[in-house]
């Protein structure tokens, strides 16, 4: 653990770190403790404080060193992605490619926050609003992209002069925290500003969401577990703000006059990308009726062309799951799909480890099992759709509102679509994996509150301040009569 500035080995319950290929134990972990949480968030308080107050420029320079060296230490990051999430090559590319944006966004942050002279009725007021930290932020995040969604809380929270404590989850421990505390630490941040705490979830989180000084808490992760984190939050002595970016069950329709051949690549890449481990990965296709067969015949010939297995050998586009409780989850999902008799199954095939080859199913009912629960693994349920009124109806039939995607050669049809699906984000002609440090970046419904990214970031991790300033006296009413 990294404590208030200080290397410990955690004295709570510890739990085993594996590599998702080979099964290897890479490490045992000991957790953090409710003390030690507590802990964290004082020193963290205090630190803020100082650093809150530092000149713009010495935040953005610490912003980007931590840049330049995600950018030196790259390949000793990718092994930890490969080896402790089973991403493949290309995915930890990626990966540490978003990251590096990130905190080049977050240098420019410190010079965006704004106050504001406001405008007064009563005479001789000054009304101003300032632009302020909301304090110390409690961050939890998930095991599928650690290091991304680690860093786009951390870096503008850090970049506008808060303090933050990380939980990073339980199989990303390295990758989602302990990365970070290293690479914060050689940039010179204070002493005590950030904690990384590993550490079960039911332990370290609950006490982080509950626990009086945070001010906000920010979760990366399932809706069930987000509604938890609310509860809590909710429950504590503190009312706390949230960042919640929870579940996805984003679609990809492709309506008539669709390019499906750029449909189709667009789509492969978008399902299978990182063994489809992703919140916005395309978790179902809702084809138009007329292409429907075509668009099948391509998909599946596609997705025979990608590579399957080993992560560390750069052919591999779809390596293992994160665990055997994600393997077993999925194949459950696999096994009731080909149990069903409405669902056929045009490709498949047998996992090897907890590696699953990607699976494709047609002739899905509008109402399945595959259509209305996220399935977080190398799964592609199609739909077909009647026409495009039927697409964008199958489209919103969902609790979830995260990501979308629509392909067509009309723009201004694409664009007429895409404004009605109940969602935080749609692509037009592209996939529903897209993430832009100067973009809105969040989900409607059950996918979550409040957005990510730029401006949006500054929004969530500061608070406004009304300070006003009378320069002359002012009269009162002390009477009906003073008010006429």
């Amino acid at each position: 653990m990294w404590v208030a500035g200080q290397w410990e080995r955690g004295q709570g319950e510890s739990y085993q770190n594996r590599n998702p290929y080979t099964g290897d134990v890479l490490m045992t972990v000991g957790g953090a403790t409710e003390a030690d949480v507590s802990r964290a968030y004082k020193a963290s308080k205090e630190a803020q404080k100082a650093w809150a107050n530092m000149p713009p420029a010495a935040r953005s320079q610490t912003m980007r060193r931590v840049g330049e060296l995600l950018e030196e230490r790259s390949d000793e990051i990718t092994e930890w992605i490969i080896k402790e999430l089973g991403g493949t090559r290309l995915k930890a590319a990626l990966e540490l490619k978003l990251v590096g944006s990130v905190f080049e966004e977050a240098a420019k942050l410190p010079y965006m926050v704004e106050g504001k002279i406001l405008p007064e009725d009563i005479p001789g007021k000054e009304s101003r609003s300032y632009r302020k930290p909301v304090g110390v932020i409690g961050l939890i995040s998930p095991w599928n992209f650690p290091l991304q969604l680690t860093a786009r809380t951390l870096a503008p929270a850090l970049a506008v002069g808060n303090g933050v404590v990380i939980k990073p989850a339980e199989d990303s421990t390295v990758t989602g925290g302990t990365i970070f505390a290293a690479l914060l630490e050689e940039a010179g941040i204070p002493e005590g500003l950030v904690s990384v705490l590993p550490g079960k979830g039911e332990v370290v989180g609950d006490a982080m969401v509950r626990h009086p000084i945070p001010r906000l808490i920010s979760f990366t992760g399932s809706t069930p577990v987000g509604r938890k984190v609310a509860k809590a939050a909710a429950d504590s002595r503190q009312l706390k703000l949230l960042e919640l970016e929870l579940g996805g069950n984003s679609p990809i329709v492709v309506l008539d006059d669709a390019d499906l051949d750029r449909a189709v690549e667009a789509s492969v890449w978008g399902k299978f990308i990182h063994s489809g481990q992703i919140c916005m990965i395309a978790n179902r296709f809702i084809v138009e009726d007329s292409v429907h067969d075509a668009f099948v015949e391509k998909f599946v010939a596609r997705t025979k062309e990608l590579g399957v297995g080993d992560p560390n050998d750069p052919n591999t586009f779809v390596g293992p799951v994160i665990n055997e409780q994600q393997f077993d989850k999925i194949t459950s999902l696999i096994e009731r799909a080909e149990k069903d008799g409405k669902i056929k199954k045009v490709l498949g095939g047998k996992p090897e480890g907890l590696v699953i080859p990607p699976h494709v199913f047609t002739d899905v009912p509008d109402d399945s099992f595959l259509t209305h629960n996220e399935i977080f693994g190398p799964v592609a349920p199609i739909v077909r759709a009647r026409d495009e009124e039927h697409a964008l109806a199958l489209a919103n039939d969902t609790e979830y509102g995260l990501s979308s995607a629509v392909f067509t050669q009309d723009i201004q049809r694409g664009l007429n679509f895409a404004r009605q699906v109940e969602a935080g984000m749609t692509h037009i002609n592209d996939q529903t994996v897209n993430d832009s440090p100067f973009s809105p970046f969040g989900g409607e419904k059950n996918s979550g509150l409040g957005r990510f990214n730029g401006r949006w970031a500054i929004d969530a991790f500061t608070t406004d301040h009304w300070v006003t300033i009378q320069h002359e006296p002012r009269q009162f009413a002390f009477s009906m009569d003073d008010l006429s």
